[in-house]
């Protein structure tokens, strides 16, 4: 039995977290496996209820986990609490700091029919298979900030701060990843501007004798965003800061046709937690209008990484790609000739797919 935290969080994440639940229950049954769900608050509707974004229980409950499950944070409602209350600052980041998730797996897989929902030529897209290896816990995010009124006005400050344990731990392990792939690694850095960038750069360099099947290629960061739109079937695995990382990660949704269809792990703790890439899109909430396949996929690597369930990881993500290739879309990925369906619908459409394959 598998224990694992559910947090629905805001907007959205309510009616896909459900889904994909329900797509862990039809594994469960598949593959004689029981999961034990325990639901939680967190973001706004914590902030709401419980007064701070990330409870004391919640994250107990998140530690006594085999997994955690997030959904979405975050919304207009809350945008007027000070920066270090709000739903993504107060509860994401300490989440990820406190259960040890230093590395953020983001994978960018364009299935085949989602060629046209791309607005990047078919041509450009097809074959799009890169995974972003992002730090999680340090850089700007997590480094020495200060604001202040100075004589002419304000001052601000954020800090890139890099140890090199930090860059190693991350390295490694996206060295390990590739040579489980294609056998490809970029670095990504701005090592030409940057001090933390030559520091991460010269750690990538010497390491990279330990995994001699791996090839090695460090590209700045501007590049990297100007290349992945350009040809993006060049990436095996990309590795980068916290910063970058987020910004890329966010850019390569759009190869999938849509960032409803992106997944991700945060890794390297005791406990994992899997969420889609997107945010809580407060504008379609409670209009069974959000693409649940994201979250549907996020729990394909739970499957993965948390229990080494890979057949059942694969029978997931197979499920995802028969209902798309059956021409069902969410208006998300929806183009002309194919079938509009609603949140629900599609993960019905998923666990129908699952057992019947």
């Amino acid at each position: 039995m598998y224990k694992i935290a559910v947090l629905p969080g805001d907007g959205i994440g309510p009616e896909i977290v459900p889904e994909a639940v329900k797509t862990l229950e039809a594994v469960g049954s598949r593959e004689g496996v029981e999961f034990q769900f325990s639901e939680a608050l967190v973001g706004g509707a914590a902030i709401d209820a419980r007064g701070r974004a990330l409870p004391a229980e919640t994250l107990a409950l998140c530690r006594q986990s085999d997994a955690v499950l997030l959904g979405a944070v975050g919304g207009p409602k809350w945008d007027t609490l000070p920066p270090a209350e709000r739903p993504e600052t107060a509860a994401l980041l300490p989440l990820r700091k406190e259960l040890g998730l230093y590395a953020n797996l983001r994978p960018a897989y364009l299935f085949a029919p989602l060629a046209a929902a791309s607005p990047l030529k078919p041509e450009v897209v097809t074959g799009t298979d890169l995974l972003i290896v992002r730090e999680l816990t340090g850089g700007l995010y997590f480094g020495p900030k200060k604001r202040e009124k100075t004589a002419t006005g304000e001052v601000a400050y954020d800090t890139m701060l890099y140890s090199t344990a930090e860059i190693e731990r991350i390295v490694r392990l996206a060295f390990t990843i590739a040579r489980q792939r294609r056998g490809h690694l970029t670095s990504v850095d701005k090592a030409n501007v940057l001090t933390s960038s030559r520091l991460w750069r010269d750690t990538v360099e010497r390491l990279k004798g330990e995994f001699p099947e791996v090839t090695v290629e460090h590209m700045y960061v501007d590049n990297c965003a100007m290349q992945l739109v350009r040809r993006p079937t060049q990436f095996d695995v990309i590795v980068t800061e916290n910063t970058f990382g987020d910004i890329l990660s966010d850019q390569a949704s759009v190869l999938t046709g849509s960032i409803g269809m992106l997944p991700s792990a945060s890794i390297g703790g005791v406990v994992g937690l899997y969420e889609p890439c997107h945010g809580s899109a407060p504008d379609i909430a409670g209009q069974q209008k959000a693409n649940p396949l994201a979250t549907i996929l996020s729990v394909a690597m739970m499957l993965k990484y948390s229990f080494k369930m890979d057949r059942a990881a694969q029978a997931v993500e197979a499920a995802v790609s028969r209902v798309l290739a059956k021409g069902y879309r969410t208006p998300d990925i929806y183009v002309p000739g194919t079938s509009l369906v609603g949140t629900a619908e599609m993960g019905a459409l998923v666990r129908q797919e699952l057992q019947e394959g």
